[in-house]
């Protein structure tokens, strides 16, 4: 009967571990139909349950990928570094673990991906491997000496969604939003392209991509708070979005998606719709009329968006991936005729690079802005500036840091000579893109200095990147020097977050305020960052149950709102909840009850807004005692509480 009984465990053990199998390989293959059709929210979750059960090469690559489309950096950064630490990785995901790294302003840590990858691809240009080791260090001086520049959040502007491209239009901003709302059930991040399988034409009300609404056009009032939509009819479900007006207001040019009568499918790939640009100019009654597409959209070809009209309305500026180009997207020029028509689109050669170029603008004293990812940048799209002498182009300069961060930075406008709006889905912000206000000299009063430790060993952090973050105000970053010190200017009367990170190490945070100091002053600030050992039980302290419950006490609740905090400061990691019992009672109740007990402390957690997918709940009964204190042994009250606890170990990073 012995025997039996461990056979029949054996069987057990084997269907189990198969149907975990079958499980993953079920979510793998859902998971791919919804990335093959860029649904990537619905892709994300499906295969962090296919790695959970049973990780592999394919998730991990793919759930970086996913992320990376949706501008998530920390998540693309953790998931490329597990893809391409796996045996027989592609020696693509080590550089594109460099750029997530220098994305995440780990400028050290990218410049040394980037030579990793240049040694084992060799066929990697000199040029495009200067470009990175140049732009990893020209980010870490302009991070390290930052301009007199103030940026600030629009918080009556954004939302929790995608807003972007602020331009001026008589008293009003104009913008474009993905925020939806109930009476318009449409409308989110124009930058990729639109994507649909032969089956069926995309959701008219979620855009998979994203899982937000479509783009559309919002407008506010200078002197007023409320939002409102911009009253043009652009006759499509899908993205609308951004504008650009003449100096008269009365003609605007606009970028949308529609479904052409025809798509152009290949087969065994998605159709794709391309952005097109269109023109509407007021009517007699000083009504939008409607809107007429721009002579060289071709929408089953290539293409054209982020339209500029110059202020007498002569020259359109817009971008193209269009055929003989220089890279991805490149900047043209078209002249308006004699006749009103449109010339031949230039191309501004000078100008474009083999990367992508956006958002092309000018100011009131001929000075042109534009966003790309081809020159030395901090990483993603930089704001550059030049300026148009005798039809010449000069050479176009960064604008440095915190105009520029290390994630997208774009549409920039320049309103008078020292403000203006620019977009950025850098973090800290509301939602994804987010609308920034600037404004140029700033005054500088009280000086912050510290040191990144190590808090175990007390050595200096070096390279640890630390964050400023001014309460409703703008976010600066800066590395730590050989000897762990970092440095920030400081402005009066002003509360800041002072946060610490490095890869492979949990975050610390504290605050630090200027308000009430009537002199010059040095604040000194010091941060303590724990290194991060996967598998390690961590005790929960002061977590316990009522005897036969498993239900969260009022005192534990505080133990476990620590936890949470720890994992929505390190938002990447993924942890293993155990609840352990003592010795006393019936084994397999006691196993019943420890997972009953992980089981609420889990959900107590979710239910504080941590995503199920980075939790999981291990009830282990009696299996795991701390001392000698097993079934029949008599212990003191004391030695069975040492057995009686919660922990938890991070399975991931």
């Amino acid at each position: 009967m012995g025997k039996n009984i461990y056979r029949l465990i054996f069987v057990i053990a084997i269907l189990f571990a198969n149907q975990k199998m079958v499980l993953a390989q079920y979510s793998l293959l859902e998971a791919d139909k919804q990335y093959e059709l860029y649904n990537f929210n619905k892709a994300i979750d499906l295969y962090e349950l296919a790695y959970k059960k049973k990780p592999s090469l394919h998730a991990a690559e793919r759930l970086a990928q996913a992320y990376g489309y949706q501008n998530d950096y920390k998540q693309t950064e953790s998931w490329y570094a597990i893809a391409a630490g796996m045996p027989n990785t592609n020696p693509n995901n080590i550089l594109q673990y460099a750029k997530a790294l220098q994305q995440n302003a780990k400028y050290a840590e990218a410049k040394e991906q980037y030579q990793k990858y240049a040694q084992l691809d060799k066929s990697v240009a000199a040029k495009q491997q200067s470009l990175w080791i140049l732009s990893c260090d020209s980010a870490r001086l302009w991070m390290k000496n930052p301009t007199a520049v103030t940026i600030t959040n629009e918080k009556k502007l954004n939302t929790s969604q995608s807003d972007w491209g602020a331009t001026v239009y008589g008293n009003s901003i104009v913008f474009s939003s993905d925020r939806g709302n109930k009476t318009e059930d449409q409308t989110s991040d124009s930058r990729p392209f639109l994507k649909f399988d032969g089956a069926k034409k995309p959701d008219r009300v979620i855009y998979g991509w994203t899982g937000n609404h479509y783009l559309r056009l919002y407008g506010k009032n200078k002197n007023q708070d409320n939002i409102f939509n911009f009253d043009i009819n652009a006759n499509t479900d899908y993205h609308v979005g951004p504008a650009s007006f003449n100096k008269d207001g009365n003609e605007v040019f606009f970028t949308l998606t529609r479904i052409p009568k025809k798509p152009v499918y290949e087969k065994g790939k998605l159709a794709t719709v391309n952005i097109e640009i269109y023109t509407s100019k007021k009517d007699a009654d000083g009504k939008w009329a409607t809107p007429v597409p721009f002579k060289y959209n071709n929408v089953n070809e290539y293409s054209v968006g982020d339209p500029f009209i110059t202020a007498d309305g002569n020259r359109l500026y817009f971008v193209s991936n269009m055929p003989n180009g220089t890279g991805g997207t490149d900047i043209y020029v078209s002249e308006r005729t004699d006749t009103g028509d449109w010339g031949l689109p230039v191309n501004l050669k000078e100008i474009n690079t083999e990367g992508n170029e956006r958002t092309p603008i000018f100011d009131s004293e001929n000075n042109f802005y534009f966003s790309t990812d081809g020159r030395i940048g901090m990483g993603g799209l930089d704001i550059f500036k030049t300026h148009l002498i005798g039809g010449k182009i000069a050479q176009p300069v960064n604008l440095g840091y915190p105009t520029n961060s290390p994630q997208d930075d774009f549409a920039y406008l320049k309103t008078s000579p020292l403000t203006g709006y620019l977009s950025s889905n850098r973090t800290d912000g509301l939602g994804d893109d987010d609308i920034y206000s600037f404004t140029e000299q700033q005054i500088l009063a009280f000086r912050l200095s510290g040191t990144v430790f190590y808090k175990k060993s007390n050595l200096p952090l070096v390279n640890a990147i630390v964050s400023l973050l001014k309460v409703n105000g703008q976010t600066l970053k800066v590395q730590t020097d050989e000897t762990g010190k970092f440095k920030f200017n400081l402005d009066k009367e002003s509360d800041y977050n002072l946060t610490g990170e490095k890869t492979n190490y949990r975050s610390d945070l504290t605050t630090v305020t200027t308000n009430n100091l009537t002199a010059s002053t040095e604040i000194k600030k010091d941060l303590y960052l724990e290194k991060i050992e996967l598998d390690k039980a961590i005790k929960l302290e002061n977590i316990y149950y009522d005897f036969d419950r498993s239900n969260i006490r009022p005192d534990a609740a505080v133990a476990l709102d620590k936890l949470v905090k720890i994992l929505k400061d390190n938002p990447t990691i993924w942890i293993e909840l155990g609840s352990h019992t003592d010795s006393r009672g019936n084994d397999q109740y006691n196993q019943w009850l420890s997972q009953s007990r992980a089981n609420s402390a889990v959900q107590y957690i979710i239910d504080r807004g941590i995503n199920k997918n980075r939790i999981t709940a291990k009830g282990y009964g009696e299996t795991m005692l701390l001392n000698k204190c097993p079934n029949g042994i008599k212990c003191s009250e004391a030695e069975h509480q040492l057995n009686r606890r919660t922990e938890f170990k991070i399975t991931k990073q």
